[in-house]
This record gives structure tokens, sequence and C-alpha cells, in this order.
């Protein structure tokens, strides 16, 4: 099966895999590659060096310049723009920049723009009409300009108050969806003089830290953690403030708010967590299972699914 090319689209180049339909007035230039199955709408421009994958779908009007690599089932929505310089240079010339990266399963609004050098990482989600000014991390739902990060796919918040999920679940314990995480409601105590928390380990809390660590002055449309750990466990609490916790199984992902300091979150090892929405006075204070190792960390979002997937076969 050969590609379609409209009457009135201009498609010079000879790389173009089968199943693909370039519409009305459409460009394509000679040095494109452009994968299977992938949809290109009327008024799409794809300069030279741009290389698309399989099953993408680009709308009308969208802009793709040189150095734009898009991978598998990408959707560009119309209008949208990725650039390839940073600002206007003397006498109307411009300066290039690094490459931009559209990782697979990720969407763009209509009328986004993306400046140069940027990754929108695995299946994030960019708003119609937003500006991305810096790299959007994997499953990430970012809107307005500039791009700040809204929520996370898939990725409901759960209610803060635990309660028994199973017959397992000691009081006070809400078990995640997400496999091994759970809330857990600290005992308050309050006098005259004061309120009091307490947490105690093991008995309470199911391992002994041999570390800990607080997050703080943290502004507000920054995220923190983006790793998972090996064989390291962590428990989460807010002592001050509040954030917003997702944690990813590689299957299932989920949202927890911390901010009280008698909510505390436990992540199991091989549990992708990520910590946003910080308000201006959140202080965060971390309690690890072991030593710091950077070994133990798994920083790339697909490293992490490669490793959590391949731990259940």
């Amino acid at each position: 099966m050969s590609h379609l090319v409209h009457p009135q689209a201009l498609c010079e180049s000879k790389r173009v895999g089968p199943g693909t339909r370039i519409l009305a007035f459409a460009h394509v230039h000679e040095r494109a590659v452009v994968g299977r199955d992938v949809e290109l709408g009327d008024h799409v421009y794809v300069a030279d060096d741009v290389v698309i994958g399989n099953r993408v779908v680009v709308k009308t009007g969208a802009q793709l310049w040189d150095g734009v690599r898009v991978e598998d089932d990408v959707f560009i929505g119309p209008h949208a723009t990725l650039v390839n310089h940073r600002f206007p240079g003397a006498r109307g010339t411009l300066e290039r920049s690094s490459p931009t990266l559209v990782c697979r399963g990720a969407s763009i609004g209509a009328n986004a723009t993306i400046l140069p050098g940027r990754t929108i990482g695995q299946n994030a989600v960019v708003g119609a009409g937003a500006v991305v000014t810096r790299s959007v991390p994997p499953n990430a739902v970012v809107v307005g300009n500039p791009a700040r990060i809204r929520g996370y796919v898939e990725s409901e918040e759960r209610a803060a108050e635990p309660a028994r999920a199973d017959a397992s679940a000691p009081e006070g314990i809400m078990r995640s969806r997400v496999r091994g995480v759970a809330l857990h409601r600290l005992p308050l105590y309050r006098d005259l003089r004061g309120s009091l928390s307490v947490g105690e380990f093991p008995k309470g809390i199911p391992f002994v830290p041999k570390r800990f660590f607080a997050v703080f002055d943290v502004p507000g449309s920054e995220i923190r953690g983006e790793h998972a750990h090996r064989t390291c466990h962590l428990f989460l609490v807010c002592v001050r403030g509040g954030c917003s916790v997702v944690v990813d199984d590689g299957e299932t992902r989920e949202e927890f708010r911390l901010d009280h300091p008698t909510l505390g979150l436990h992540l199991p090892p091989m549990v992708w967590g990520i910590q946003y929405k910080h308000t201006a006075d959140a202080v965060l204070l971390v309690f690890a299972s072991e030593r710091y190792d950077p070994d133990d960390y798994i920083r790339e979002y697909q490293a992490f699914l490669d490793e959590a997937h391949q731990g259940r076969t």
C-alpha cells in the first residue's frame, strides 16, 4: 500500500511510509522523513530536517520546523508550531537551536507553541494555546503561557481521609491502587500546649529509617522527585504547608495531597514518585530505609517502565 498525496499538496520527500495521507496544501520538504499511517492535514508544513514516526496525526495548519523529531502515536493539533529558532538574530538571520523531541503518545493542543530544544515527554499533554518554554515530563498535563504543570494523565487525586480499603489494611491506613503504596493517618494529640503527631518505626510505618531529608523553599511551579528506587522505601510527611504526590507503578497512577502533619505516604521500591503543587511554606520531611546510593535511583521514566515490566514477567 502506497501513501496518498492530495493533488494540491506538495510532497518533495521520497521517504514517506505506506498508508500515509498528505492532504491539500500541505508541504513536505525533500529531506523530511514521514512514517507509515500518518495523517498530515491541510496546510501542514514539514521542513527538511524533520522525522515523523508512525501513526502520527498532524492537524490543519501545524508547522514542524527543522530539528523536530516526533515519535510514534503522537497527536499535534491545528496550528500548533514547533519552532527551531530561539529569537531573531542580526539582519533578519535566525539562530539555530538543538532538536525538539515529541515522545511517543504525546498530545499537543491547538495553537500551542513549543520552543526549540524542548522535550515533550511520553504521553504528556500540552493544552491548547500553551507556550512551552521548558521540557515537559512524561505524563504531565501543561497549560498556559508559559506552560505550567496542572496535573498528570490518569492521576485522580484521592481523598485524604484514610479508611479500610480491605480486610488486611490496619485502621488508619488507606491502600492505594498503585502497588504497595499506602496513605497513613498518623495519631494526633492536642492539649493546651499545642498539638503532636507521631509515627513509630517499624510498628506503624513498615521500615526502620537510615536517613531523612527535608525539602523546602520549592517554587510552586517546580516539580521534585521524578525517580524511583530499586530497593529503598520512602515515607513522606508534609509537616508544613502542602504538596501533591503522584505515584506510578508502571500500570496505575494515582495522586495524593499531603497538607497536614498527620498524613504520611509510604512509597515502596519500584514506584515512580513526583512531588509538585508545593505551597510557598511547604516543608516535606522524607524518611528513607537506606543510606544514599546513586545506583539505587532510576531517573529515566522509560527505564523505570522497562525494569518494572521485566520484574513482573
